[in-house]
């Protein structure tokens, strides 16, 4: 095991870095063509999902997303009713991020590494400089979840880790805590699903226990978006609540169909490798948590402008 932790840590650290890295260098190439998009789709329900899931898969963030949102409700430019669509197509849009760790492309990093840092270093515009930035960290990301891979092999042959992740099959809620908990400390859900993807591809955990872990991603993604709220507008702090409200209710849903789910994700993806699967239970989870939550959206706006009302201006 202490051969095994410095190589996981280390590639989970650079995973991370280049996730934040990578969604930073898109903000500054994108930010105000993403402020157009927002301005002007953002009036319907449907489109503000699409704007949100396409914005997502861009940046390659949903709590990016989900941050710029707020930052436009505090400067008065977006409202906590336009933002409910982002929220919720964000949360389909990092399910894109899912679907690449899944192909085994990890052993090619070095292309876009070294293409990335070409362009870095001799390219004269400084937009080429940025999309070479950005070409960079999306090849550190991959050699970071290379490693990880890499890592993990020798858990094959450990009883201690077998024993661990036949816990979390047998306990599901004891896997999403420990989705949630890795979430709120790696602050990222794309790192905490693609763990569970890697883990998958060298068959170190279940179907059932990857999923787990997944739908307790969902619930520690939360937690940077409601610290971007501290100090915020109550419409913003609306915002980030309902996106933890959204999150709850769909993996408490989740939780209460799981063996129904599981079938169904079987169905869809049996001929594909484990990897797969969790990727596309991911994408399948999230996209059919917004489709159900529809209906209720109406219901949660209001039960959130009851609760937080906005405050009266004293003449």
């Amino acid at each position: 095991m202490t051969e095994i932790l410095p190589l996981l840590l280390g590639g989970l650290l650079l995973f991370i870095y280049a996730i934040s890295r990578l969604s930073k260098t898109m903000q500054d190439i994108s930010t105000d063509k993403a402020k157009q998009i927002i301005a002007k789709y953002t009036g319907n329900l449907v489109l503000s999902i699409l704007v949100g899931t396409v914005l997502t898969v861009l940046l390659g963030s949903s709590s990016a997303v989900i941050i710029i949102a707020i930052v436009f409700i505090n400067a008065k430019t977006l409202r906590f009713k336009q933002a409910i669509g982002i929220i919720m197509g964000a949360n389909i849009g990092t399910t894109f991020s899912s679907q690449l760790i899944a192909l085994d492309i990890g052993q090619y990093a070095v292309i876009p590494l070294v293409v990335g840092l070409a362009m870095e270093f001799f390219a004269k515009g400084e937009t080429l400089k940025k999309y070479g930035n950005a070409l960079f960290y999306f090849g550190m990301l991959f050699f970071g979840l290379f490693i990880i891979e890499q890592s993990v092999l020798p858990l094959r042959d450990s009883e201690i880790f077998e024993e661990w992740i036949t816990r979390i099959d047998q306990n599901l809620l004891q896997g999403t805590l420990i989705g949630g908990f890795i979430t709120l400390v790696v602050q990222s859900s794309s790192a905490t699903v693609g763990m569970a993807i890697v883990l998958g591809k060298q068959n170190l955990i279940s179907l059932a226990g990857g999923l787990a872990i997944m739908l307790g991603s969902e619930l520690g993604t939360c937690s940077d978006t409601l610290i971007a709220t501290i100090k915020g507008s109550r419409q913003a702090i609306k915002a980030g609540l309902f996106h933890l409200l959204f999150n709850f209710i769909t993996i408490v849903a989740g939780l209460l169909v799981f063996d129904l789910f599981l079938k169904f994700v079987l169905m869809v993806s049996k001929s594909q490798a484990l990897e797969n699967q969790i990727a596309n239970a991911h994408m399948i989870f999230n996209i059919a948590g917004v489709l159900a939550f529809l209906p209720f959206v109406g219901i949660t706006e209001r039960l959130l402008e009851y609760w937080l009302p906005e405050k009266e201006i004293a003449l």
